[in-house]
């Protein structure tokens, strides 16, 4: 009955809602990227770099022209050709891939024969289609949060339960080592922890360096709180009732402690795992991250940068654009679960019936 009343209540906040199926539909086309992409992350066609969007026609069929560069006075203009319809193809055969990594396969969304291009969101300086990118991209950059807030809440709930849980010098410790990590600005210390090391390593290994990264700057703030809550909750009458009965430590942290913590962490989860998103992207945006050709939300950004690109082919923002997109997403989220499990706006609803 509790359940469905804490669905009943996500249902009735839109905003909320709306943030749900926002980040359920990006993690689904993360996770199937090869097939709502028309190309890989690395294919090229450097004759059209800086393609803007394609327009796509309709005449019973959707179909794009192919396009013939021209370069005036120093800017690269694309003129189509009419003469020839180059109908979209969907649920088409195209490049090879294994789906989630496993199986074979060669079917995409849609796909549109060669020499034309269909360019949704404009192509980068390489001649790579961008949409294709963002879509691997947010491989990246969606796993980031949820990896890195995994690991923050484990290292937090543990630290955190054991400082609140034992008090004395155990507690003085902790909360002096946390008190420290925390009084260093998170991202001049995030770009300290990066120096660290080499600039040559491979992609997994800079992904899972940032991963741990952004985990160790994540952890602090968790364990000074779930700390707070434990020496409350430590003073209740039940758990004094388990330590008479001779419960262990284990026993009590693991099932009487951290669960009655579990819904501060789950709201805390939601609204962290945007500023890891962040976290990631800026360390990619200044050349630290995910390094080229693979792509993140971060390093799309990096040609950004320039004022005459955005002026000239403004399109290359859109990486920016699905960043805002998923922080709100996840604040709306955040905002409708701690509305939810707020026990005083629980209880504030039943007074008012």
């Amino acid at each position: 009955m509790t359940n469905t009343k804490t669905i009943n209540r996500l249902f009735n906040r839109k905003t909320a809602l709306a943030g749900c199926l926002i980040l359920f539909l990006l993690y689904l086309t993360a996770a199937l990227a090869e097939f709502f992409t028309p190309y890989n992350f690395d294919t090229e066609s450097r004759r059209k770099s800086y393609h803007p969007p394609t327009t796509i026609h309709f005449d019973g069929r959707f179909y794009v022209h192919n396009y013939r560069a021209e370069l005036e006075e120093g800017k690269k203009s694309f003129t189509p050709l009419p003469a020839k319809r180059y109908y979209l193809k969907f649920f088409s055969h195209g490049y090879r891939y294994k789906l989630l990594g496993v199986l074979p396969a060669d079917i995409h969304l849609f796909t549109v024969d060669s020499p034309a291009n269909i360019f949704l969101l404009g192509s980068d300086w390489n001649g790579r289609d961008i949409f294709s990118r963002i879509i691997y991209g947010s491989r990246i950059s969606l796993s980031v949060g949820l990896l890195g807030v995994s690991i923050s809440l484990f290292f937090g709930l543990i630290i955190g339960g054991l400082s609140g849980y034992f008090g004395g010098k155990i507690d003085t410790v902790v909360m002096r080592l946390v008190e420290l990590l925390m009084s260093i600005p998170a991202f001049y210390l995030m770009l300290a922890l990066r120096g660290v090391f080499p600039l040559a390593m491979s992609s997994i290994t800079i992904y899972v360096m940032i991963v741990l990264i952004l985990s160790f700057l994540g952890w602090p703030g968790l364990a000074r709180v779930i700390r707070g809550m434990v020496l409350s909750i430590r003073e209740r009458p039940y758990i004094a009732a388990t330590q008479a009965l001779g419960g262990g430590t284990c026993r009590i942290l693991f099932r009487h402690l951290l669960p009655q913590t579990f819904s501060y962490t789950i709201v805390t989860a939601s609204l962290s795992i945007p500023a890891y998103i962040l976290g990631e992207s800026a360390l990619s945006l200044l050349g630290l991250g995910i390094m080229e050709p693979h792509a993140s939300w971060g390093n799309m950004l990096t040609r950004a940068m320039s004022i005459s690109n955005l002026r000239f082919h403004p399109w290359i923002l859109w990486p920016g654009m699905f960043i805002f997109i998923t922080v709100m997403a996840f604040n709306f989220l955040g905002d409708g679960l701690r509305d939810i499990l707020d026990p005083r706006s629980l209880t504030a609803g039943k007074s008012r019936r």
